[in-house]
C-alpha cells in the first residue's frame, strides 16, 4: 500500500511540473514578442532621431538597400528612356509630316495665286485691248481660252473653247493682244481649231495679203511662209519700188476679204531681192509669241 501511495504522489507532482513548464513557455513567447517590438521601436527611434552619425547596422542596411535600388533603377531608367525616345521620335515624325503637308499646300497655293494674278493681268490687258480696238474699228472681238495645242511641231494648231454655238465660223481671224496669230479652220458645236501663222506656206489658201502701217497706199506684199530656224515670217512679192523699210510695222491689208484690214502682225527686220530679182522679200518678226498661248480673240466682222 505504501508503495502505491508514493507512486501516486510522484505522478501528481510530475503533472504539476509539466503544467508549470507549458505555462512558462507560453509566457516566454509573449516575452520574446514584446522584446522584439521594443527593439524595433527603439531602432526606429534611433533612425529618426537627431543623430548625425548612423550606427553600423543602420549604415549597412541603408547602403545595401541603396545599392540594390540603384542596380534595379539603371535598367529601368534605360528602358523608360528608350520608350520616351520612341515616343519623341513618333511625335517628331508626325510634326515633320504635318510640316511637309503644310509646305506642299503653301507651294500649291502660291503657284495658284501666281497663276491667278497672271491670268488677271492678261484679262485686264485683254479688256483694255478690246476697248481700244472697238473704239478704233467696227470689229467685234470674242475672247476665248486656249483649250489645247498640238504637240506636233509641224502641225501648228490650237483648240479654243468657242464653237458654232457661239457664232464662230471657219476662216475667222484670231489674234492675241499683241497681234495676229492665225485663222479658224474647223468648227464644232463647242470648240474650234485655229491654224497658226507658223503653218503658212506658199499655197494661196494660206497666204495673207499685207501692207505697211502708215503706208497702206504705197506698200504691198504677200505673207506666205515661216522660217522655223529663224522664227521669222516671210513676206514675198514686194515691188522693187515699194517704200517698205526695216523697222516698219506689217499689218493685214484686207485684200481678199480673208482677214480684216489693219491687224498688226510684226516688224520688218530685213529686206532682200527675191529669187529672180523681179520682186523683193522681207523677213518679219511676229509681235506675238506662238508658245504658251492662253487667251486669244476671234475677230467677227459685221456683215455689210
Amino acid at each position: 500500500m505504501r508503495g502505491g501511495e508514493e507512486l501516486a504522489a510522484s505522478l501528481g507532482t510530475d503533472r504539476w511540473k509539466v503544467f508549470a513548464l507549458f505555462k512558462w513557455l507560453g509566457n516566454k513567447r509573449l516575452i520574446i514578442l514584446m522584446s522584439g517590438v521594443i527593439f524595433f521601436v527603439a531602432l526606429i527611434g534611433f533612425s529618426f532621431g537627431g543623430r548625425g552619425h548612423m550606427s553600423w547596422p543602420e549604415g549597412f542596411v541603408k547602403d545595401t538597400v541603396t545599392w540594390v535600388q540603384g542596380w534595379i533603377n539603371k535598367p529601368a531608367r534605360a528602358v523608360a528612356g528608350l520608350f520616351e525616345d520612341i515616343r519623341r521620335m513618333s511625335v517628331l515624325y508626325e510634326e515633320n509630316r504635318q510640316l511637309k503637308l503644310t509646305i506642299t499646300q503653301y507651294a500649291k497655293d502660291t503657284a495658284r495665286l501666281n497663276d491667278l494674278e497672271a491670268q488677271n493681268k492678261r484679262l485686264m490687258d485683254a479688256l483694255g485691248f478690246t476697248e481700244r480696238q472697238q473704239q478704233s474699228t467696227q470689229y467685234k472681238y470674242r475672247i476665248a481660252e486656249v483649250f489645247a495645242s498640238s504637240p506636233d511641231p509641224f502641225n501648228n494648231t490650237i483648240v479654243i473653247n468657242l464653237g458654232e454655238k457661239d457664232g464662230i465660223k471657219a476662216n475667222m481671224a484670231v489674234m492675241s493682244v499683241d497681234g495676229l496669230i492665225g485663222r479658224v479652220v474647223t468648227v464644232s458645236p463647242f470648240y474650234s481649231n485655229v491654224q497658226l501663222l507658223t503653218d503658212l506656206d506658199t499655197s494661196s489658201s494660206k497666204a495673207i495679203a499685207v501692207t505697211i502701217k502708215g503706208k497702206e497706199n504705197e506698200s504691198y506684199g504677200i505673207l506666205e511662209g515661216y522660217d522655223r530656224e529663224k522664227g521669222l515670217l516671210v513676206m514675198n512679192k514686194i515691188p522693187k519700188v515699194d517704200t517698205l523699210e526695216v523697222g516698219d510695222t506689217v499689218v493685214t491689208s484686207g485684200i481678199g476679204q480673208l482677214f480684216p484690214r489693219g491687224i498688226q502682225i510684226g516688224e520688218v527686220v530685213s529686206r532682200d531681192e527675191g529669187e529672180f530679182g523681179i520682186t523683193h522679200t522681207a523677213l518679219i518678226k511676229p509681235f506675238t509669241s506662238f508658245n504658251h498661248l492662253r487667251e486669244v480673240f476671234v475677230i467677227e466682222v459685221p456683215e455689210l
